[in-house]
């Protein structure tokens, strides 16, 4: 996650207590979770991104093009085509060769097919750093291969069932730890294409539970649209909410979802776990797999499935941004 001027000074300060979130709708319905994604397979994906062969994924590396081709395989395996002439969207704003990877999914509905949903995370980190205990690989197990492997879990997912009304984008964004240049880039090419983009959700940082029992996950942009009480809505839970970090830390603004909002007006949010009090190894080498919880993993995305499912086929476009 592109933290590094919103994060640096929280994570020092380890005492901070969370205040009671805002009471949200009361949920009006509910769906069963599925059982889709497991334990064994997040672990293999994630283990994979997060592994010293990667060299932390540092944008324009050798590291990275092994993770681009993973994913591209990943794709091809699971029905998706290239929205573009490949798999590769590459970025016009970074100076070396860097690449999205996006995989193309046509909905299955005559006329709802025509708009889009962008389902994303960044599959880049930091690459080699300075070294802490003669480790100086930054393997970005949480920030974001975990992200990352959620968005994998989802292509298995649609790409099986094609269940989707609406066509689907699934975005692997690189370059977004050195500004959020891959969102940045593909969002403005697309919104000059004139896509119609229905939302976007994004997945940052979902590799440990957080230390709170009241949701799940909080969502970035928590007041600026209805997301979060449609997400409750349907699950007929607490899966969302807000965190008063994500304010302070203007947290919005700080992932692949902001160049969406910015250059389509729509929503475009982000799910994490990452409480800043969870998870003490931001932007360092120890930020490992074996430190993942692929459990908790597994519980975030079979919970989500339904749920992005139902928004996503809704017959109109129930997600909306709120009046300012």
């Amino acid at each position: 996650m592109k933290f590094t001027q919103f994060i640096a000074v929280a994570l020092l300060i380890t005492s901070c207590k969370s205040t009671q979130v805002s009471n949200e709708t009361v949920a009006q319905e509910t769906t069963q979770s599925v059982m889709f994604s497991t334990p064994k397979s997040v672990g293999a994906t994630l283990s994979y991104l997060a592994s010293d062969e990667l060299e932390g994924r540092d944008s324009g590396s050798a590291g990275i093009e092994k993770a681009a081709v993973f994913l591209e395989n990943l794709m091809k395996q699971n029905d998706l085509k290239p929205y573009f002439k490949t798999y590769r969207d590459t970025l016009s704003n970074f100076d070396k060769p860097s690449y999205n990877i996006v995989g193309y999914l046509e909905g299955n509905d005559p006329k709802l097919k025509n708009e889009f949903v962008i389902i994303g995370a960044h599959y880049d980190h930091i690459g080699r750093i300075k070294a802490v205990n003669g480790d100086d690989i930054g393997n970005g197990a949480n920030d974001n291969a975990s992200g990352s492997t959620a968005v994998t879990e989802l292509i298995k997912y649609f790409g099986k069932n094609k269940v989707n009304k609406r066509s689907l984008l699934f975005v692997f964004f690189s370059a977004e730890e050195k500004g959020l240049l891959g969102s940045k880039h593909l969002a403005k090419k697309l919104h000059d294409d004139k896509m119609d983009l229905y939302f976007m959700f994004n997945f940052e940082m979902i590799g440990v539970p957080m230390k709170r029992d009241d949701m799940l996950m909080y969502i970035t942009g928590f007041g600026k649209t209805n997301m979060a009480d449609k997400i409750n809505a349907i699950a007929g839970e607490k899966l969302v909410g807000y965190i008063p970090m994500q304010t302070q830390y203007q947290l919005f603004r700080a992932s692949d979802n902001y160049p969406f909002y910015t250059e389509f007006n729509v929503p475009a949010q982000t799910v994490s776990t990452f409480d800043f009090e969870n998870f003490q190894y931001y932007h360092q080498p120890d930020d490992e797999f074996e430190l993942m919880k692929p459990e908790h993993m597994a519980n975030v995305i079979n919970k989500m499935i339904p749920v992005l499912e139902q928004m996503m086929n809704a017959p109109t476009k129930e997600i909306q941004l709120n009046e300012k």
